[in-house]
């Protein structure tokens, strides 16, 4: 990583790196102080589409991370962003919760079950077999078919549950449509991100628990990356993809010293001074 420019961007994902279930991963506080005492720009990620960003901040706040709500971008913000660079107060019918219709809304989308210009799927906690139904005639009739993100199950304490990416497969079995995936492992999300925080992917890292989702949706868009294995990849199942992160750490607390290792030269004499 000493072999590129200074690190000043930092992308991180959430579920995983700085939480488990509703609780602060070790050294997560530690992180984001880091990048604010170094005034580093950074976003907090995840395909999430439920929660709205003040929901999320208030959330990890809970868990004893402070991270402001403008730092935090989720897939339902990335599709949003996305769809409102495509149509301009366009038309939507939403499968999804006040994350993905607020941030719809927000950017001047009309929510409708008539004749809209794109049928928007995201992730929700119940699942109407109505709006499944509806969701799929609207594509038939010729609706564009979007989806916040690909991820086909979630985690809850009681074991997996059915996500976007599953009830996707089923309308596009019904319709023969597949559907744009905005968020991770998108690297359209990544670029996004870059673009909220006016950052350049050669000095910018991300650091995520997912080869398959957070390692390579950074290396498609340019980034260094870093693995923790506080989530849901392995140290034995990364040989067996066919891509590598620049690092892999045991934890969130490793990447802590970093942030000023990485820094700007001038930045690391301040540190030591």
């Amino acid at each position: 990583m000493t072999d590129r420019p200074p690190v000043s961007c930092w992308l991180t994902d959430m579920d995983g790196v700085l939480v488990r279930e509703e609780h602060a991963i070790a050294g997560a506080a530690e992180f984001i102080s880091a990048l604010d005492h170094h005034e580093r720009r950074f976003l907090v990620l995840t395909n999430n589409s439920i929660y709205t960003a003040r929901d999320l901040r208030f959330r990890l706040l809970a868990s004893g991370i402070a991270v402001p709500e403008e730092a935090i971008w989720t897939s339902a913000l990335a599709t949003a962003q996305f769809l409102a660079d495509q149509v301009r107060g366009g038309s939507a019918y939403v499968i999804g919760e006040a994350g993905l219709t607020s941030a719809l809304h927000n950017l001047g989308f009309i929510l409708t079950d008539s004749d809209p210009d794109y049928v928007v799927l995201g992730e929700t906690r119940t699942y109407s077999f109505e709006a499944i139904t509806r969701a799929i005639r609207l594509v038939e009739k010729g609706a564009r078919f979007v989806a916040t993100n690909p991820d086909v199950t979630g985690p809850s304490p009681e074991g997996s549950l059915p996500a976007t990416g599953a009830v996707a497969a089923l309308i596009s079995r019904a319709t023969g449509v597949q559907p744009y995936y905005v968020g991770k492992p998108n690297p359209l999300m990544m670029r996004s991100a870059l673009n909220r925080i006016d950052a350049h992917s050669e000095s910018t890292v991300m650091v995520g628990d997912r080869m398959d989702t957070d390692v390579i949706a950074g290396i498609e868009a340019g980034l260094r990356t870093i693995l923790v294995l506080t989530g849901s990849t392995t140290e034995a199942q990364v040989t067996a993809f066919p891509y590598r992160p620049t690092r892999v750490v045991e934890s969130i607390a490793d990447v802590v010293p970093l942030v000023s290792e990485y820094a700007p030269r001038e930045d690391q004499e301040m540190s030591a001074d």
